[in-house]
């Protein structure tokens, strides 16, 4: 049985899933031992097939088939290897369905917009930043991680939104360093779900960077967009201008936190809206490291630190809690 568990990892990379996926969805209760138990080893293929998507039924079969093969549309989608998106797609779908099961028991709302939200968090926060979103996150049932194991070697996803039953889910693929980017990320998220992209599909994957998208190139992506800025700045297409044709990351950062009490908006969000409109990304991204005076942090962290105090992992059974923490890193 020993050389029947070495095959299916072989048979599981052949598939194009990661040695990270594989390990971090190997259960903790297996052993040598267990590998001279058929029942043990059959019950092997059912944890690893349920962590990952897979039909238990193709581990013992020649090819691996994963579960949800057509159900996630991709953003920003070029040609690919179909398999690797399957893997992708049903590896953030167990995902979504393992956080379903450790939510507390909070009704998700569909009437998001964008200004009631924005309204509600100012009246208790400076600005709309990461830590509000994260709390208003959970707060409305919407779990949120940064994944830290991919299935794939290469990461090939900036975010994705999952629909689990009646719920939601985002998952956080791009490591960001300050929060602003993350935030604008996860509130661009928050969009796809306010209007209804899901309505049609069990997950929606934004392959890269949701500003990296032309505008007018995908409605969809326009509209999360919109709702984004408007969440953060109050505004679903704010104007932003420069008094001098040439400036430096320093001169912009001390601009941008010049404005951003009487804007209500968050200094590091200022400077990204500024270079979204203007394409000063060189002079936004020298502003990041200034604004955020600490330096470049592991914002992926914060939000998995946020998410590990709000999961009720009691719900869950100790293997799936330990594969929980494996792909949050904690």
């Amino acid at each position: 049985m020993k050389n029947d568990t070495s095959g299916l990892k072989k048979k599981l990379r052949r598939a194009g899933l990661s040695d990270a996926a594989i390990s971090a969805a190997w259960p903790t209760w297996w052993s040598e031992d267990a590998s001279s138990s058929p029942s043990a080893v059959a019950e092997l293929r059912f944890a690893i097939a349920r962590k990952l998507g897979i039909s238990p039924k193709s581990l013992y079969d020649d090819s691996v088939e994963f579960i949800w093969n057509d159900e996630a549309r991709f953003k920003h989608l070029s040609a690919g290897d179909a398999n690797k998106k399957a893997a992708l797609a049903s590896y953030g779908m167990a995902v979504g369905r393992i956080l379903a099961q450790c939510m507390p028991s909070v009704e998700q709302r569909d009437d998001l917009d964008a200004y009631a939200i924005r309204s509600a968090i100012l009246r208790s926060n400076q600005y709309v930043d990461l830590s509000s979103l994260l709390a208003l996150c959970w707060g409305i049932g919407i779990p949120v991680i940064q994944l830290r194991v991919f299935p794939l070697d290469a990461k090939s996803m900036h975010a994705m939104v999952v629909k689990s039953g009646v719920g939601f889910a985002i998952l956080v693929g791009r490591e960001d360093s300050y929060p602003a980017p993350a935030a604008f990320t996860i509130a661009h998220e928050i969009g796809h779900i306010a209007h209804n992209h899901l309505r049609d599909s069990e997950a929606l994957v934004d392959l890269e960077d949701p500003t990296a998208a032309g505008a007018g190139e995908d409605r969809e992506e326009d509209e999360a967009d919109r709702f984004a800025l408007e969440l953060l700045t109050g505004r679903a297409e704010p104007e932003f201008r420069s008094n001098v044709e040439s400036f430096s990351g320093l001169q912009l950062a001390d601009a941008a936190l010049r404005a951003a009490p009487r804007n209500r908006i968050e200094p590091g969000t200022l400077a990204l809206c500024f270079a979204y409109k203007t394409e000063a990304w060189k002079q936004a991204n020298a502003a990041l490291r200034h604004i955020y005076a600490g330096g470049p942090i592991p914002v992926g962290d914060a939000i998995n630190k946020v998410a590990s105090s709000q999961i009720d992992w009691s719900s869950l059974t100790e293997d799936s809690a330990s594969y929980l923490s494996n792909i949050m890193g904690i």
